[in-house]
This record gives structure tokens, C-alpha cells and sequence, in this order.
């Protein structure tokens, strides 16, 4: 069996993001057989479609294509004034273009951190509100919504919550199987 790929988008440009963290521990807790790379989308210029139709950034074409390739697509949404952060709504608007818009039908899951109490569920709202216009197919359950980040990552970064490293961890095995539900290999 060949080995399901996931790529992960993060939200957050910051250096010390909880988001990216929150997708390294999803490196890290995927099962054999599952990978997960992490693409950068911090080089992407703010989206404008004169750029677009003369050609798609270099950076934008990569990204489109790591999308393309992957089984799945796991985002990691920061909340940032009760929506999900500018970049990656630009990144967003980047790939949702055509033609082969690669993240039509893809599979989708979402984790979210913020320092808030909810973590990040409003962000994680409208980005399901965005796959609508992707016809994306977006994971329902488990919720992965990390409050109070930075009380649950240490100085390195490390996600250290126990019972959210479970759910990282069922929701990476169930992207997977929804994945393949979606594929007619259930």
C-alpha cells in the first residue's frame, strides 16, 4: 500500500506559531503509513488577478501543486478578530483559483490554536464556510480547537496537552479513512 499523503497549511506566519506547532505534532502523532509535509505560504504576494492571469506566482504554482499530489489537506487556522488570519485567506484565494483548482473535492480537516478560550472556533466556521466555494469535503469529527495555547505548548514548541494530542491523533487516523470513504476504498 502506498503511503497517504497530507499536506498542512498553516494560518500563522509567526515564528513561535501555536497553529505551525499544532501541525508538528500532527507530524509527529500520524500514523505509519501517513505523512505529513508542512508548505509554506509566507512568500505568497497578496492575491490580485492581474497577477493571476498573466501567470501564478511561483511560490502560489508550488503550493498548488503539493495540494494537487496530496491525498488530503489539513489546515491550522489562528483566529484573528473572529475569523481566520489574512494570510491564509490570501493563500486561500490564491488556490482557489482556476484552472485545476486543486483543492476542488479534496478532502479536508482543520485544527485550531489560539491563546483565547475557544481556540479558534469562529476561524474554524468561516473556513468551513470557504470550502464551500472549493466543494471541498471537510472532516466534521474529531474537533481539534486548542484554547489557551500557550499554556499547552512548552518553550520548544511542543504540544503537551495529553487529551489534544489524542484528538490531533484521532483526527489525522480519521482524515484518513474519510479520505478513502471519499475515494470508494472504505
Amino acid at each position: 500500500m502506498s503511503e497517504f499523503r497530507i499536506l498542512a497549511i498553516s494560518g500563522s506566519l509567526r515564528k513561535g506559531s501555536f497553529n505551525t506547532a499544532a501541525l508538528r505534532a500532527a507530524q509527529e502523532l500520524a500514523p505509519p503509513g501517513v505523512s505529513i509535509e508542512i508548505a509554506e505560504i509566507g512568500d505568497f504576494p497578496m492575491y490580485n488577478d492581474d497577477i493571476r492571469e498573466k501567470a501564478y506566482p511561483e511560490s502560489v504554482t508550488r503550493v498548488r501543486k503539493q495540494i494537487a499530489e496530496s491525498d488530503a489537506v489539513l489546515f491550522a487556522t489562528p483566529e484573528y478578530n473572529y475569523s481566520v488570519s489574512a494570510p491564509l485567506k490570501n493563500a486561500f484565494d490564491w488556490i482557489s483559483r482556476p484552472p485545476n483548482q486543486p483543492l476542488m473535492n479534496k478532502p479536508v480537516a482543520i485544527i485550531s490554536a489560539s491563546a483565547g478560550p475557544i481556540g479558534g472556533t469562529r476561524a474554524q466556521y468561516h473556513l468551513r464556510h470557504m470550502f464551500v466555494a472549493t466543494n471541498s469535503h471537510p472532516l466534521n469529527n474529531p474537533q481539534v480547537m486548542i484554547g489557551g495555547a500557550a499554556s499547552k505548548f512548552d518553550e520548544n514548541g511542543k504540544f503537551n496537552d495529553a487529551v489534544g494530542r489524542e484528538l490531533i491523533q484521532q483526527l489525522i487516523e480519521a482524515l484518513v479513512i474519510w479520505s478513502n470513504k471519499l475515494r470508494g476504498k472504505s
